[in-house]
């Protein structure tokens, strides 16, 4: 689909008074605003059942929204910004309110409406908006993961949503798609002659992939509980990475080019039996410990959650893809809560050299280039120097690409990168619909497999890396996690 750049929006976001609206939503799109990104004629409908004027919904976000923004700005720019937003007090399970929506929107304008809402209200909300009369050629959804909590009701969730919106016209996105150093993997990839021919067995010895969170699960402990880590970061943000690593270079940038790459490397991903369950999965659960500094509970003590809960808040996995490309190279997923640090990043360990003429053996000799995520994004390559003084003794050095000097322009958030892309019609970093069931295809026999084990998620205290299980699994692989401060 072609790149539109709309003049006039009309931004309706069901939940707009939830969390992921004021802290996310709503941030990005003042700082979209603040930086000419968002077309001149924008109008934003917040839609919540709470009694509200839109003065009052106002005063909430001022509240809630204006303390998330990277930049601050001035009073004046965030108030005239608060001038594009209306709230409407609407219960989405109501047909009959909708009607309330038909006078507010403008029909030549390009309409998202943004489901930041429970999974479970997505078909309703598709079917009301639909006989309402209110989805034009120009509307466009957005759903908000997890989407479904197994891959029939995935199905089910993309099929009725398919009755209402034809396939250019769902956004399933996935915030980790829109953060700079990921969509820079694709240019470091494909962009140059240096690291796509060795982008490959034999080449490179293993990759890891770790999502890794110091918070525990707050006030989503209801939700969490009937999730668990594997749900919520692996079906969705650790698959998307491994994608972006594996994939084969795409013939364009157009969305189904990349997206169709994308779709290979998850049907490559081999399904878990019972054995390799049992071998290539760790599950942990956080206990009592300190984080930070901070003496923090144990999972089962977090308010909400049952006392006999066997939720896993760690997950940690080896899998291989199934190609020419990357035959015999383990790829190790992980992530958790209550770990020692925070940090997303991408590690790609290469091959040791078969022979090392200083005096230590290959193996000592190690090439990685590290991609982290997040809390701060960067790209950093490994490589052995000598040290200072005589004789040709060598240590590792890092060469780092320092993308945010070199490069000018403002590095916006990732919501914000994306919120734009669905106005202007991008889908090139938004799942497919057969993309989502391809990764629910490789996660539900997982889940199967440790409903028929029994096992109680292994302990791990809170502040560290996880269950020693978890490094026993990068042990038997000869690897080890990258764990350096």
């Amino acid at each position: 689909m072609t790149d539109t750049d709309p003049a006039m929006t009309d931004i309706v976001i069901f939940g707009g008074s939830g969390d992921l609206a004021w802290r996310k939503l709503i941030p990005a799109l003042y700082m979209a605003d603040l930086h000419g990104r968002l077309p001149e004629d924008t109008r934003i409908l917040g839609l919540g059942r709470q009694p509200w004027s839109t003065q009052q919904y106002a005063a909430f976000l001022t509240q809630h929204s204006a303390p998330q923004l990277r930049e601050q700005g001035d009073d004046e720019r965030w108030h005239r910004f608060l001038q594009r937003i209306q709230y409407v007090a609407l219960d989405a399970n109501d047909a009959n309110g909708y009607a309330v929506l038909g006078p507010l929107l403008r029909p030549p304008a390009t309409r998202v409406y943004y489901l930041a809402t429970a999974p479970a209200l997505f078909a309703a909300i598709c079917q009301h908006l639909d006989t309402a009369g209110l989805i034009t050629p120009q509307s466009r959804v957005v759903l908000e993961k997890p989407l479904g909590h197994d891959l029939p009701t995935a199905q089910a969730i993309n099929a009725a949503v398919a009755q209402h919106f034809a396939e250019h016209q769902i956004f399933r996105i996935d915030h980790y798609l829109g953060k700079e150093t990921v969509q820079n993997l694709m240019v470091l990839r494909f962009g140059n002659a240096i690291f796509e021919p060795i982008w490959r067995a034999p080449y490179i010895r293993s990759v890891q992939i770790t999502v890794a969170e110091t918070v525990g699960v707050g006030n989503r402990a209801g939700f969490y509980d009937q999730t668990g880590a594997l749900r919520d970061m692996v079906q969705n943000h650790l698959l998307q990475l491994l994608c972006i690593v594996a994939m084969e270079p795409p013939l364009s940038l157009e969305p189904d080019d990349v997206r169709d790459e994308k779709l290979k490397v998850l049907r490559s991903l081999p399904r878990m039996d019972l054995p390799t369950i049992r071998t290539h999965t760790v599950r942990g659960q956080y206990t009592a410990g300190a984080v930070e500094g901070q003496s923090v509970s144990g999972y089962l003590e977090e308010p909400g959650v049952p006392a006999d809960s066997q939720t896993e808040t760690f997950v940690a996995l080896q899998t291989q893809v199934r190609n020419a490309r990357w035959a015999g190279v383990p790829f190790f997923l992980r992530t958790g809560k209550r770990m020692a640090t925070r940090r997303s990043q991408i590690v790609i360990d290469f091959a040791p050299l078969p022979f090392s003429i200083f005096g230590h053996s290959g193996d000592a000799i190690v090439n990685r280039l590290i991609l982290t995520l997040q809390p701060e994004e960067s790209v950093q390559l490994q490589m052995m120097a000598k040290e200072p003084g005589s004789g040709m003794n060598t240590k590792p050095v890092y060469l780092n690409l320092d993308l945010e000097s070199a490069l000018e322009g403002r590095r916006a958030e990732a919501y914000e990168r994306l919120l734009i892309d669905v106005i202007k019609g991008r889908l090139t970093h938004f799942m497919r619909r057969d993309e989502l069931e391809a990764a629910w295809r490789f996660i539900d026999p997982i889940l199967e497999g440790w409903r028929a084990l029994g096992e109680k998620p292994r302990p791990y205290t809170a502040g560290t890396w996880g269950p020693a299980a978890s490094s026993a699994l990068m042990a038997r692989a000869g690897c080890s996690w990258f764990e350096e401060s």
